[in-house]
């Protein structure tokens, strides 16, 4: 199996070439930045390659079976416009790229309706009419956009809340939320969430894959086997990186307006960092956000392993 990885030197698209790697696949890896260990594409050949120049195109790109999707945005806090080229303008620039193989795009749950719980959502359930911020739509918009433009040949994948190894957006915010004793969190926390580790995305990129090679596509959520609790999910965090502190929750009715106004100093001060404390995350973490998985399981034959952060002291 050939494929091309998009995004190799983030989280997600490194994990996917280390995985493929491991299975003995060719593996050609692309990223934004100039270089990067070997170790983090499992040693496959490396190329810098910005997606938004020249329209993503560059020659001399190898014949592949398949192309997995990894870059983009991965923020909700930065210039819109730089959000939606990313998402929207990198996902053309890749399919047109490779016009002859499958393609397998990385998407996010947040495609989902923001203004109402999601309960064990199914595939068919986003889009939506409208969003939150510029994140989740421009990624409904790269859905879309990878349809398009590689009409019979693609398959949308739909993690939600990706962390393991090398999470840079995750673990951080979790840790960062801390002040002294106390982890700030929305809700009461008996929320149930679907979380996705690094490892189970790899999977199910590697599965959909070979799919898209044999024909298959659609869209499908990925998440860990099974949905948890957020308050039992903080816990076991503080728990394996060490950290004394207790989880203590926000009504959404006071985080709401608080997380209001910490957007709004943020942007007049000009800070490129998101607050601690956004909309979109308030949205995001006060109410459930689960997904079912059931398509995946059928189509790709997906075993996720159950949400575990053993190991995070490492992280």
């Amino acid at each position: 199996m050939r494929i091309a990885v998009t995004g190799a030197s983030g989280f997600a698209g490194g994990a996917v070439c280390r995985a493929a790697r491991a299975e003995g696949w060719e593996v050609h890896a692309f990223g934004r930045r100039p270089a990067v260990e070997p170790a983090h594409v499992g040693g496959a050949p490396y190329l810098a390659w910005d997606l938004l120049g020249g329209r993503g195109l560059r020659p001399g790109l190898p014949e592949v079976d398949a192309v997995v999707h990894c870059a983009g945005g991965v923020t909700d806090w930065g210039p819109p416009a730089e959000i939606w080229a990313a998402n929207v303008a990198g996902t053309r620039s890749a399919t047109e790229a490779f016009p002859r193989a499958g393609f397998v795009h990385v998407s996010t749950a947040s495609v989902y309706d923001p203004f109402r719980p999601t309960v064990m959502a199914r595939e068919h359930e986003a889009p939506v009419a409208r969003y939150v911020n510029v994140y989740g739509a421009s990624k409904a918009a790269a859905e879309r956009a990878a349809a398009e433009a590689a009409p019979g040949r693609v398959i949308v994948l739909r993690p939600h809340a990706v962390y393991g190894p090398g999470d840079t957006t995750l673990l951080p915010r979790v840790l960062g939320a801390v002040r002294g004793r106390r982890l700030v969190a929305v809700g009461d926390g008996r929320q149930r969430v679907s979380l996705t580790s690094v490892g189970n995305l790899a999977r199910a990129c590697l599965l959909a894959a070979e799919a898209v090679r044999r024909g298959t596509c659609g869209v499908l959520n990925v998440t860990d086997a099974e949905p948890v609790v957020l308050d039992d999910a903080l816990r076991a965090i503080l728990r394996e990186r060490g950290v004394a502190a207790e989880p203590y929750y926000l009504p959404l009715r006071l985080a709401e307006p608080v997380a209001a106004v910490a957007e709004t100093a943020a942007r007049l001060l000009g800070r490129t960092r998101p607050p601690r404390l956004t909309r979109y995350a308030v949205g995001h973490l006060a109410v459930e956000r689960t997904l079912d998985i059931t398509a995946a399981r059928e189509v790709l034959g997906y075993r996720p392993t159950p949400t575990s952060f053993a190991g995070a002291a490492d992280w």
